[in-house]
């Protein structure tokens, strides 16, 4: 071999290590471990081919084990670059103690609402530390089929929604609504988060809640629950001892014909129903006709920087990429019922889907009312509201008295509520 191409293979090989030394390899964090094929098959090489030089890992761990492992990672300085983070307190305690990073300055944070971005900021909203992945949204899925059968259409108003049940009820094929109040979870978020918006006035009263501007006495707080108890006579028999897998079954098997809903559902319940019936939505239905509607459009998943990351560059490209319509439109069609929080439009291919995020061209949005702030506390209002919830549903306990033992509760240990 000459001395020439000696020294030119000696300068290639030198030339890519260098290359090679470029590139940078990111790990996500994550808990949501049943979506891993999605981002291995379609995500990241969306990603991976408009940024060469930038290679992506999703790691997962399990759900119920991800907090007590991130945490571990994180100081022992192991964790992945990217960190999926949780609505509110969780995260927060993160940047607090300076796990994530401030990524207020992200270009693409100029695509996300303040509501979208509520979940993932400080309290008083000047700092923001995760990218807006998804949120679910809640109202009411219903059996179409059953639907036309009986010659029914669904509500738009309250006086509508109840006349509609009693229709149900009257004929007699089918139970009018699929709710029970065993896993009090079910009746809180499916009941009163999802109808409740709509007497406090979304963020409007959620925001008066937290700042001690209004209380969960007032009409607004009372009435979802007043609401809540007239429900009870259209669940059907036993409803009291139904659980929330007993609810999502009554429903995919064709014995109910309204379901109250998170959007979570569009892609459990489709395979179990597998066209034997069809299925349809609509939001919660305002008080009279003409009136502001509002949805529960939880914030639920988001994507963070570790502040500890030794490849913040790559890893802010990648964020910025996250808080794009590209990407808005790929995550959200990979996981129908998981809405993108981008502000730019999403085309849905699930038609269930889309009847669900198009009520955000006509609703306003706002986030679950014991989310935010409200569930540092002991008692935890969150885990209150499912008791009451419940126990309104069940009849064991009355609106009034429920209201009041939550503002009680609430009271106790939040300062602006006392």
């Amino acid at each position: 071999m000459t001395r020439t191409l000696r020294l030119a293979l000696l300068a290639s090989t030198v030339l890519a290590g260098s290359a090679a030394a470029q590139d940078v390899t990111l790990t996500i964090e994550s808990w949501r471990n049943d979506d891993l094929q999605i981002w291995q098959d379609t995500i990241i090489p969306a990603f991976e081919a408009a940024n060469p030089g930038i290679g992506v890992v999703f790691a997962p761990t399990a759900p119920a084990e991800y907090n007590a492992i991130l945490n571990s990672k994180l100081d022992a300085g192991s964790a992945g670059d990217l960190i999926t983070c949780r609505p509110f307190d969780a995260s927060l305690e993160l940047f607090n103690s300076d796990k994530l990073a401030d990524l207020t300055d992200l270009a693409a944070m100029e695509n996300f609402s303040d509501v979208a971005k509520s979940a993932w900021q400080t309290d008083d909203g000047a700092a923001t530390f995760c990218v807006p992945l998804a949120s679910v949204i809640h109202g009411f899925m219903y059996n179409r089929t059953a639907f036309d059968e009986l010659g029914l259409e669904p509500p738009a108003t309250m006086d509508e929604f109840y006349t509609l049940l009693d229709a149900i009820q009257e004929d007699g094929t089918y139970i009018p609504m699929a709710m029970g109040s065993a896993d009090q979870w079910e009746a809180a978020t499916m009941g009163y988060q999802n109808i409740g918006p709509t007497f406090w006035k979304g963020e409007e009263g959620r925001r008066g809640l937290i700042a001690g501007e209004q209380s969960l006495t007032d009409e607004g707080w009372v009435e979802p629950f007043r609401h809540l108890a007239r429900w009870g006579a259209y669940l059907g028999e036993g409803f009291e001892a139904q659980t929330y897998p007993d609810s999502q079954n009554l429903f995919t098997l064709g014995r109910a014909a309204i379901y109250p809903a998170g959007s979570w559902e569009i892609g459990v319940f489709t395979p179990q129903i597998d066209g034997a019936f069809e299925m349809g939505a609509f939001p919660p239905p305002v008080l009279a006709e003409g009136d502001t509607c509002y949805i529960s459009d939880h914030t639920d998943i988001a994507l963070g920087l570790n502040a500890a990351s030794p490849n913040a560059d790559a890893a802010r490209t990648f964020l910025e990429w996250v808080g794009s319509a590209e990407f808005a439109t790929l995550y959200a069609n990979a996981l129908p019922g998981f809405f993108s929080l981008n502000s730019a439009p999403v085309e849905m291919e699930d038609p269930l889907a889309q009847e669900f995020v198009g009520w955000r061209e006509t609703c306003e949005p706002t986030i679950r009312s014991t989310y935010q702030i409200l569930s540092r506390g002991t008692p935890n209002l969150e885990n209150e509201t499912w008791n009451a919830s419940a126990n309104v549903l069940a009849g064991t306990e009355t609106p009034e008295d429920a209201a009041a033992r939550l503002q009680e509760g609430l009271a106790s240990w939040y300062e602006p509520q006392q």
